[in-house]
């Protein structure tokens, strides 16, 4: 998979989140965009994702040089960030099944196979998942991911609520599964892109001034 931005900015209400981003990102390839908190990672992850449209200029997408629309880009990725809800009222397993009913997972791995991927003892398949830890969940939103059969994975923030042998876990998970997918990981500590070969500092991409006149 492909994606070219040009000149793309966006903009909340009064202010520039982005300006001007000019970036192209091609499989096999692992990129990194840092930047402090609330500094526009999120956003650019979002505008990657076709979700969010630009304020101004243009997200291209494309698969083996075939263009792609923006509101068709969903079908080829799939993303974990801390906004993104879970249903909590599933079982593990129920939550496996609805997600591979949408999403096959690499390897030709099923749905139960992913209860010994994630590391959860076998009692935990029929838990509802509104009684899992933080950690838990958080597993469970990588693996979603990490382990689904698309070209493009985008990560958000990826070892939140993780502890260090969880960290571990989901860097084990990236070198089995993440193969040759474009991959982008949006995050300011070092070991949630430890893997990455590229990086994008989003500052680069900031308003001098905040507000515009209306």
């Amino acid at each position: 998979m492909k994606i070219e931005l040009s000149k793309v900015s966006k903009r909340y209400r009064r202010e520039w989140v982005l300006r001007d981003v000019d970036l192209i990102l091609g499989a096999p390839g692992r990129f990194a965009v840092t930047g402090p908190n609330g500094s526009g990672k999120s956003t650019l992850l979002r505008i990657l994702s076709g979700h969010l449209s630009p304020t101004k200029g243009q997200a291209a997408f494309s698969i083996q040089k075939t263009p792609l629309s923006p509101n068709d880009a969903w079908q080829y990725l799939s993303y974990a960030a801390p906004y993104i809800e879970l249903i909590e009222e599933f079982t593990l397993l129920e939550a496996l099944q609805f997600h591979y009913r949408f999403r096959k997972f690499a390897a030709g791995l099923q749905p139960k196979d992913l209860v010994g991927v994630l590391g959860f003892p076998d009692s935990a398949a029929n838990k509802p998942v509104r009684f899992f830890s933080s950690g838990m969940k958080q597993r469970l939103k990588l693996a979603l991911a990490i382990c689904a059969e698309t070209p493009l994975l985008l990560l958000d923030e990826p070892t939140s609520n993780l502890d260090k042998q969880g960290t571990a876990w989901y860097l084990d998970l990236i070198g089995q599964f993440a193969g040759d997918r474009l991959v982008v990981v949006a995050s300011n500590v070092e070991e949630d892109y430890a893997f990455c070969t590229e990086y994008i500092d989003i500052l680069q991409y900031k308003s001098k001034t905040k507000n515009i006149a209306i």
